[in-house]
């Protein structure tokens, strides 16, 4: 089992370059094209945030970039929502993220999330997104669903995928930011077969454990998070970037991270300081009435 993750492609209405230099369609465009000589693919995972602005044009443009990009491998595409995405528009173009799930959860909000079963993994996507707020939470409902299916264990074992990461490093705006009811979601994959859990939202790489699962995040494709600049604020650079998943393998999963050739690479495309990051914060993150377990 080979998965290809991307995440945060933040494509948009335009198609081009926002007004920080960020080009979604542009860094998508390069990173498929730089990825060429990876085949042998039996997924293609994205990981929320497909659209920055939630219009069904991006929508769109990313299914046909991505679904041309893994049909000629032969492999299956999923996608998850993330706090940038528009659930209506997303469903309209992407469904559930799947193309042909098992089981599908919708909820009182709009909120989807699939099973399918890709070369004997179980592969579940999760919708984590909080409209008009940076941080993610999975609903009641959902944990529920997902709890039933991980009932009966797959044949060879359990993948989760969403946005939102449920592990934080200490760094204040991704613990704001985060998955805000982790606790819940390890309550509820406990002694299953859940082995990975591949998330986005971050824009840098992290690799760490929830229960018996490890969780992986991916760089973004549409920018990285460059953790070199001074405590407390935020430098966005060029540099698209995915991983590459192998399942089943002597001491897996083996995740490594791709990072394109860009003559930009490693540019700043944006450098937030101390204030905005707090004003970041206290306007996407949770108010004192969420849980932030």
């Amino acid at each position: 089992m080979r998965i290809l993750h991307l995440s945060d492609t933040h494509l948009d209405r335009s198609g081009g370059p926002d007004a920080d230099g960020a080009d979604g369609t542009a860094a998508l465009r390069r990173l498929l094209a730089e990825l060429a000589h990876v085949h042998d693919l039996d997924a293609v995972v994205v990981t929320g945030d497909v659209a920055d602005d939630g219009s069904r044009e991006a929508y769109v443009r990313a299914r046909g970039l991505l679904c041309g990009y893994a049909g000629r491998r032969g492999a299956e595409i999923f996608y998850t929502t993330g706090n940038h995405d528009d659930r209506t528009a997303f469903a309209d173009v992407l469904g559930s993220g799947h193309v042909q799930p098992e089981a599908v959860y919708q909820g009182t909000a709009g909120e989807r999330a699939g099973a399918s079963t890709v070369a004997g993994w179980r592969l579940i996507t999760l919708d984590t997104l909080v409209p008009g707020k940076g941080y993610g939470r999975l609903d009641r409902g959902q944990l529920d669903w997902l709890g039933e299916l991980l009932a009966t264990p797959a044949p060879l074992g359990t993948v989760l995928a969403f946005h939102h990461p449920p592990i934080a490093m200490d760094v204040d705006v991704q613990r704001a930011l985060g998955l805000q009811n982790s606790a819940e979601l390890a309550q509820t994959i406990r002694g299953t077969d859940v082995q990975l859990i591949l998330c986005g939202h971050f824009h840098l790489q992290i690799l760490a454990r929830l229960e018996q699962a490890t969780v992986w995040v991916t760089p973004g494709v549409v920018s990285r998070i460059d953790l070199t600049a001074r405590p407390g604020t935020e430098r966005a650079v060029h540099g698209p970037s995915a991983s590459l998943v192998h399942l089943a393998a002597p001491h897996g999963p083996l995740i490594h991270t791709l990072h394109v050739r860009n003559p930009r690479m490693g540019e700043t495309i944006y450098e937030a300081d101390e204030e905005e990051m707090r004003e970041v914060i206290g306007r996407l993150g949770p108010s004192s009435t969420v849980s932030s377990t």
